[in-house]
């Protein structure tokens, strides 16, 4: 299984409920292209989680992983165990692997004891790195960043089979480059010459359309893995309050 850097969002799935619903019932190939396609979107989360709130070493966080897939994910079937009743999907998934690698860890200290010969206890493992802000928010901001690269990406294609790459042009100059890269919003003179405007002004018009596009594309995939409008509103929310609060 090939595990991706942190900061690497994985491609996301079309639906993740009724991902979740094909692996509980198809079988085969079907089965397994449906549990390919949850994986890759969650697995890069899900490491960065075990590397900075668990603080484990990258090869460990990997070993770790690849084994929970084997030995839950596939032997024992937990994603047709998801009922989107209890929460989110991405919760359960969290709290699965959590309590995974909490009893590696515990069985691996208590073949050769811990320092002192304390064992671990789940005062150990909560315990850990709380007092960091990119630590304990690393996993719901991974998770953020994955679901903005989705929507960009899918603007960008929108703009480009539209032939409209002077908004996505105006939008990544003004808004993604500034906010994503710390880089200088392009001034409006500079955009009309690089992007064929007959002034500022229609430049400036043309980001208000990309902004208003980019919401739309964003809700969009939301709608994805949301149930319903309420929730998306409550995801977007929440997705926000994340990246707030994050380091992207």
């Amino acid at each position: 299984m090939a595990m991706q850097k942190p900061d690497q969002p994985g491609r996301f799935p079309t639906t993740h409920w009724s991902l979740v619903d094909q692996v509980g019932s198809a079988e085969g190939p079907r089965k397994r292209e449906a549990l390919d396609r949850l994986l890759v979107s969650y697995l890069p989360a899900l490491r960065a989680h075990l590397l900075y709130k668990r603080q484990l070493a990258p090869e460990q966080a990997d070993d770790f992983l690849q084994e929970f897939v084997a030995t839950k994910v596939l032997q024992k079937d937990l994603v047709a165990r998801a009922d989107r009743r209890l929460g989110r999907f991405r919760t359960f998934l969290l709290t699965a692997v959590d309590r995974f690698v909490f009893n590696r860890l515990r069985d691996q200290r208590a073949k050769k004891r811990a320092p002192g010969g304390r064992l671990l206890s789940m005062e150990d493992w909560t315990g850990c790195a709380e007092d960091s802000p990119r630590a304990s928010a690393v996993f719901d901001v991974t998770w953020a960043r994955s679901v903005i690269a989705a929507a960009l990406e899918r603007m960008r294609a929108e703009c480009e089979a539209a032939g409209r790459a002077d908004v996505w042009g105006v939008f990544t100059s003004r808004i993604v480059a500034p906010l994503l890269e710390g880089a200088e919003p392009i001034d409006y003179r500079v955009l009309v010459e690089r992007f064929g405007f007959g002034s500022p002004i229609q430049a400036a018009n043309a980001l208000t359309t990309a902004k208003r596009m980019y919401a739309r594309t964003l809700r969009s995939v939301v709608a994805e893995y949301a149930e319903d409008e309420q929730e998306i509103d409550e995801e977007i929310a929440e997705l926000r309050e994340i990246l707030a609060r994050g380091s992207l």
